[in-house]
């Protein structure tokens, strides 16, 4: 059964828009956030990128539901408007892969900064400006094809734009966990700070972008529709949320095991029970440590029985021969 004008492009990026905007929801949750705690700690530099790459978030958003309007509600029954793409449509890959790009850049910073390696830094780098001018290839593509039907033309594009960006992803979320790995210690209080930071937005956002960005790809060249719009809408949201969340869950380095610590203290302390000498000094002697341990030695029990059960036996036959001799006498 074909499909109608408006399912092969405008269902699945209608889809792809609500998750969008919930995830546009998200952003701003996680960009006050960061505003509020971090604005006079991080560099200059940092605070306006953050500040950049939200704005672009917002554009396009917008974007994407000033064309669902424009397309669904005014042209609702202009089959020859459904099947073309338009300006406002082609704002949503360029921005796509902005974002994507950026971000990259930011995370391949990031990674130079803590492995001090130039070789990965250019290598992430390169994935980054591949994704970020992709992005805009793509939208220039869109205006040449016009056609949502034969945007399986320009695949090339395409492929070098979200192979890129998984290559990225990939590389930087290896080179984080390799480095944090080979810093472990073997003391578990510096290792459960490690671990957390493995589990924590770094590492764990670059898996989802890559896993993201590969399964975009592979719907774009497997199926002809307009299905990888679903995936592409979301993608750039999944990047601007791994960068604020990595940014934001650096307040939650600060928790370590001395709470844990302190907190079994706590109840240790509360076992303690102080001793006063006659001299006014105090002994403290804490229950938590000082067990009372009991044995119990069976054999010295049955040992105590049977001793107990003879001398019961005796003192019962010596009752007897009383008794005998008494009845002798009377």
């Amino acid at each position: 059964m074909a499909l109608g004008p408006a399912e092969v492009a405008h269902g699945p990026m209608f889809i792809g828009g609500v998750l969008t905007i919930l995830s546009f929801g998200i952003s701003i949750t996680q960009t006050y956030i960061y505003w509020s705690t971090y604005r006079e700690r991080d560099r200059w530099f940092i605070k306006y990128f953050v500040v950049l790459l939200f704005v672009a978030d917002t554009v396009h958003t917008v974007g994407i539901i000033v064309y669902l309007y424009i397309s669904l509600i005014k042209h609702f029954d202009d089959p020859v408007y459904l099947t073309t793409s338009t300006r406002v449509f082609e704002m949503e890959p360029a921005l796509s892969g902005m974002i994507s790009g950026m971000t990259q850049a930011f995370f391949g910073w990031r990674v130079k900064v803590l492995t001090g390696s130039w070789a990965l830094f250019v290598v992430i780098e390169l994935c980054s400006i591949a994704a970020f001018l992709m992005g805009i290839a793509t939208a220039i593509a869109c205006n040449i094809v016009n056609f949502f039907a034969d945007f399986q033309k320009f695949r090339s594009i395409v492929i070098i734009w979200l192979a890129g960006a998984t290559f990225g992803d990939i590389l930087i979320t290896s080179a984080l966990v390799s480095h944090l790995r080979k810093h472990k210690t073997g003391f578990q209080h510096t290792d459960s700070h490690i671990d957390r930071i493995i589990r924590r937005a770094d590492c764990t956002n670059g898996v989802i972008t890559a896993i993201w960005a590969l399964a975009d790809l592979l719907v774009y060249l497997l199926d002809p529709t307009g299905m990888h719009l679903l995936l592409n809408c979301l993608l750039p949201k999944l990047y601007t949320n791994s960068l604020l969340s990595s940014l934001n869950s650096r307040g939650g380095w600060k928790y370590n095991d001395t709470d844990s610590l302190s907190t079994s203290g706590k109840r240790s302390h509360a076992n303690d029970i102080h001793l006063r000498r006659f001299g006014g000094a105090s002994e403290v002697v804490n229950l938590s440590q000082s067990r009372p341990e009991v044995f119990v030695h069976v054999e010295s029990q049955e040992v105590t029985d049977s001793v107990a059960n003879k001398s019961s036996d005796a003192f019962q036959s010596e009752w007897n021969d009383r008794k005998d001799n008494e009845l002798h006498a009377v």
